[in-house]
């Protein structure tokens, strides 16, 4: 996923096979070097800072966050919540490094360093009067994942889920739940989840409990447990199903927990007491799909932003009376995070015009020209609102009659062509909100088109769920088709001058629309860190994430063996017509370059030729600014020469 043409981004190039004339070399010509040095909007785009989970301190003076493109890699920012004084950096690092919680006296924050994207990460602690100082909390490049990261009231523990057995120093499938005593560097056990999932423990702010997630029933369900902070009592206390999803978090009081399930057509929140064991439901509106809850510190409202048409739509609850106070709609999106007093919250809002900000603002009157700034996003670049494209709504019915809705961007004047860019997830969904991917290649002529296929979430649960009903590579590829279709039939794009892009599902989804589709539909594909085999990935990636598969696909590899070969678009390589570049993260444990190393062999055993671009420093996703001019430019340079060889 990170290189340019032939050459990887380290010391020495890459370089393929002897007498290998399939694999092209892309050396950069002297056009390209020029576009390099003076592609000066690019360079515009890539200060602009990206915004990354927000956290507001305890005591509500201060907000914390990753910011990436504000130097060499993600760092982490604060800024007072009352908008007096600037954000102060916390962390000046080579290697994206994120904010993982505040300590609960709200004088320091607890961090991750990812090093080159392997995503085994090390903690540290960052004192606010001591910025850019990280002193160490967990091991130098550990053999495992760790997940979370809270401190204890006293300061002595540190709680996080690990896959990792202490007493074999082996890694292990389950990511079990420790309490890391930061003195004496004892870690001890928790909780012992069976199998693997994405765990990610919450310690109470009184410090005597720790809530997590099991999947241990099924691929497809998730329940929530609770063990107390010396390991004596490791119990399950929400299931609703051993294929339901539910969520919790902590009260601020320590003795209660906010609770969000799936129902059959939706999502229910309930509270959930820790002396009694009982559930009282706040919402349980089929018409009503949520995404966001919490339960922050300050106030006696929880949070509920639920999905509506592809945006975010706040409300606040009283969780006593049961009111509930829905914010009024503005341009674009508004998250509220924590109250500050007064009425007044602090929130991020974003829209495709307004790159993700934090602002304090008025809870009974939410105007977005009474916000106040307080990461002063705009400060930090000579970039308008003008210079970036406006997203429109665009509908259009798939194959089995399904509405799908995506985000449409036009340059100005005649378009060179028209790129689809694909989300991941699939269990994401393309926002109305800053892309530079997007804003890069509209500024330079093409159309983009971002859809919300089935299967993402921001609209109800039945269209989330919609994918599972035939699997990974099924219809969801049908309602990627049908927009570009639409777009062509609306004398927007036209045939033969469409390409298709994406990161890890959206990769895949490239793979698929490239193995399946005419050159009048499908023209060009650039797949990042995409899955190309669906049994190499499933064996290869993180353990944690297996299940997901799974439930994606109604069983593992050897539970749905033809499915899986089916949805393979590396049994199907001999179909491509098109142009084909790949890109891939060599440290990617997510979709791991197993899958590049496969798909060049069936690649060459059909003689078919295709463009490389690989990164030794990045993982699943591209996130360094280097590399992200690099692969944009070659992004625009591959989708070019693509559509003028249709001309």
């Amino acid at each position: 996923m990170r290189a340019f043409g032939a050459f990887w981004l380290s010391e020495k190039p890459w370089m393929p096979p002897q007498g290998d004339t399939r694999c092209k070399l892309m050396p950069r010509t002297a056009n390209e070097e020029v576009l390099l040095r003076a592609d000066g909007f690019l360079d515009a785009l890539l200060e602009l800072p990206e915004l990354w989970a927000p956290q507001v301190s305890r005591d509500g003076k201060r907000v914390a966050w990753t910011w990436f493109q504000v130097g060499p890699a993600a760092d982490v920012f604060f800024a007072p919540t009352d908008g007096s004084v600037p954000p102060t950096r916390l962390t000046a690092t080579d290697e994206d490094t994120y904010l993982v919680s505040w300590t609960p006296d709200s004088r320091a924050v607890i961090v991750e360093q990812d090093r080159g994207g392997n995503e085994r990460v090390r903690l540290y602690r960052v004192d606010l009067d001591d910025p850019t100082n990280m002193k160490p909390l967990t091991e130098d490049e550990p053999n495992y994942f760790l997940r979370g990261g809270d401190l204890h009231p006293e300061g002595q523990w540190l709680v996080y889920g690990a896959n990792f057995d202490v007493d074999t120093g082996q890694e292990i499938e389950p990511t079990w739940i420790y309490r890391h005593d930061l003195e004496s560097g004892e870690r001890k056990v928790l909780a012992r989840p069976e199998r693997g999932a994405y765990t990610r423990p919450k310690l109470s702010p009184l410090g005597t409990h720790v809530l997590y997630e099991r999947k241990d029933l099924h691929p497809a369900g998730l329940q929530v447990w609770l063990v107390d902070i010396a390991g004596t009592n490791d119990r399950e206390i929400l299931n609703f199903g051993s294929e339901v999803k539910t969520w919790a978090r902590w009260f601020p009081n320590g003795r209660q927990v906010l609770v969000m399930t799936e129902a059959e057509t939706h999502r229910r929140v309930g509270i959930w007491e820790l002396e009694g064991g009982e559930v009282r439901w706040l919402i349980d509106d089929p018409k009503r799909f949520i995404e966001i809850f919490n339960a922050p510190f300050g106030g006696e409202h929880v949070v509920i932003v639920e999905a509506n048409e592809a945006r975010w739509r706040p409300s606040l609850l009283d969780v006593d009376s049961g009111k509930e106070i829905r914010l009024p709609e503005i341009d674009g999106n508004l998250i509220p995070l924590a109250p500050v007093g007064a009425g007044e919250w602090v929130g991020q809002t974003f829209n495709s015009r307004q790159p993700a900000e934090l602002v304090r603002f008025d809870s009974n009157d939410p105007d977005p020209k009474k916000f106040v700034s307080l990461a002063r996003v705009w400060e930090r670049t000579d970039l308008t609102s003008k210079d970036l494209s406006a997203a429109e709504d665009l509908r259009w019915k798939s194959v089995d009659g399904l509405e799908i809705q995506g985000w449409l961007y036009r340059p100005v004047g005649k378009a060179r062509g028209t790129v689809v860019l694909i989300h991941g997830g699939p269990t994401y969904h393309s926002k109305d909100e800053v892309n530079p991917k997007v804003q890069y290649l509209v500024k330079h002529g093409f159309n983009v088109l971002e859809p919300n296929y089935r299967g993402s979430t921001g609209f109800n649960l039945a269209f989330k769920e919609a994918i599972k009903v035939d699997g990974w590579g099924g219809l969801e590829q049908e309602d990627i088709r049908k927009g570009i279709e639409a777009l062509i039939e609306a004398g927007i794009a036209e045939a033969g001058k469409v390409g298709v892009v994406g990161t890890s599902y959206g990769g895949y989804s490239a793979w698929c629309a490239i193995t399946r589709y005419p050159l009048e539909i499908v023209a060009a594909a650039a797949a990042i860190c995409g899955m190309t085999d669906l049994v190499v990935d499933y064996e290869t990636t993180r353990a944690d994430l297996r299940p997901y598969s799974a439930e994606m696909m109604g069983g593992t590899p050897e539970e749905a063996p033809e499915r899986y070969y089916e949805r393979s678009p590396i049994n199907f390589v001999g179909n491509i017509k098109g142009k084909l570049l790949i890109v891939q993260g060599m440290q990617d444990p997510n979709v791991t370059p197993e899958n590049v190393k496969e798909v060049r062999g069936a690649l060459e055993e059909n003689g078919l030729p295709y463009d490389l671009l690989v990164f030794e420093d990045e993982g699943h996703g591209i996130s360094k600014p280097k590399n992200m001019k690099v692969l944009l430019q070659r992004l625009r340079a591959f989708f070019e020469q693509s559509f003028d060889a249709k001309a």
